[in-house]
């Protein structure tokens, strides 16, 4: 943790002598216009502005285990993910969502492995609810064709939510797949006329 701080403290330092950083984050106080809703996993190897090269204020951020996307459901309590979607489409009006999943993903490794994870009963319970069963079984480290086919039906959820569907139908709104692998940072893009995951 300490390094974090020397990092916070360091950088602080680095804005106050720059007018021209100190400007750029004032602007951010004034509101946010992200251009992109990024949904992503929680794992710490994945940084989505490390894979973007985003600044802040241009990307809002969903990070859950496996980057799952709750199904929508009318008349249900509503969820923190479908909450974030939602205010991402309608409020922020991003014109792009991205859901990513990655390589050497645990959340997706642990469904179709069949691990037992009854000593993490909150995380068994999501990806019960959260991931398929008919995912692949894969027995790669990576995981990769597992993790493209979760990132398919993640946005096959997401179009099923009103506010997507209202964007969609606008033309308002652009849905993407990506793949990323941790082991060499390479970032694939799912293409809906071949349905397959190719290099940016």
């Amino acid at each position: 943790m300490e390094t974090f701080i020397q990092h916070a403290r360091g950088r602080t330092a680095r804005i106050a002598e720059r007018r021209e950083e100190r400007e750029s984050y004032g602007r951010l106080a004034a509101g946010q216009s992200p251009l992109a809703l990024f949904i992503t996993c929680s794992d710490s190897r994945v940084v989505p502005s490390l894979i973007t090269g985003a600044r802040p204020g241009e990307l809002f951020e969903l990070r859950t285990a496996g980057n799952a996307v709750p199904e929508y459901q009318e008349g249900t309590a509503p969820s923190a993910e479908a909450a974030t979607i939602e205010y991402a489409l309608r409020v922020l009006g991003v014109a792009d969502v991205v859901v990513c999943g990655h390589s050497h993903c645990g959340a997706v490794g642990a469904k179709i492995r069949g691990e037992d994870l009854t000593g993490v009963p909150a995380v068994r319970d999501w990806l019960d609810r959260q991931l398929s069963d008919a995912l692949p079984k894969d027995e790669e480290p990576t995981v990769a064709a597992a993790v493209q086919q979760h990132v398919r039906e993640q946005l096959g959820r997401l179009r099923r939510y009103p506010c997507v569907q209202e964007r969609l139908a606008a033309g308002e709104v652009t849905l993407h797949g990506w793949f990323y692998e941790v082991h060499t940072g390479l970032v694939a893009a799912h293409q809906p006329a071949s349905d397959l995951f190719l290099p940016l």
